[in-house]
């Protein structure tokens, strides 16, 4: 049996102010550091063998803070864009509510909520979809089925675009689904990767 686990970043500085981030490069918020430190401590005595992160900033601090706090050392750490958030093209950058303001709130929620209706010039959930599931078949899964215990350290959007593919999970259900920041997603699958069970590990149970 393999363990999986999944944790989106700390709050990051555009997650305070509200604006969309997608590519665009930006560090953790000090409340996001301590998100990370968190997440670490939910982490303890979880088994880990090898790390995932996307190649921003956000994501990789979190998971070097998250796993100092957890006492992981001496893991591969491997790093790709294939897991970065999904790309919000035209709207990186813009506050969210002045977005819906100058675009209709109807068309930012469909932007922001849809599977398939990307924002322009960007990505959406499927299009992230499309990247993050086959890194995970070539990348990840090999290591499940060889029992290694899998972290991945990513984004909002990458990581519901994995779990909808770990999950089988249709569209309608991924809508409904939300990953929140700084809080480890565990699951436990057996040899042929099916989930026997998941864990939300909320600060709470600590």
């Amino acid at each position: 049996m393999a363990q999986l686990t999944l944790l989106r970043h700390g709050q990051s500085q555009w997650n305070l102010e509200n604006r969309f981030t997608g590519w665009v490069d930006v560090d953790l918020s000090p409340l996001g550091e301590e998100e990370a430190r968190k997440a670490g401590l939910l982490l303890a005595g979880i088994p880990v063998d090898v790390v995932f992160t996307s190649v921003l900033t956000r994501a990789m601090r979190t998971a070097e803070i998250a796993m100092n706090a957890a006492g992981i050392s001496n893991v591969p750490i491997h790093r790709d864009q294939a897991l970065n958030e999904r790309h919000y093209g035209d709207l990186q950058g813009l506050n969210k509510a002045e977005t819906a303001e100058k675009y209709g709130a109807d068309m930012v929620h469909q932007w922001r909520r849809s599977y398939n209706i990307p924002p322009p010039n960007g990505e959406s959930l499927e299009m992230t979809q499309q990247r993050v599931a086959p890194y995970y078949l070539s990348h990840i899964k090999p290591l499940l089925q060889q029992g290694t215990n899998v972290l991945v350290v990513a984004h909002g959007n990458s990581l519901r675009a994995l779990i909808m593919f770990v999950e089988q999970l249709t569209p309608e259900q991924i809508l409904q689904t939300e990953v929140a920041t700084g809080v480890p997603i565990t699951y436990q699958l057996d040899n042929d990767l099916t989930i026997l069970s998941k864990k939300i590990l909320a600060p709470h149970d600590s």
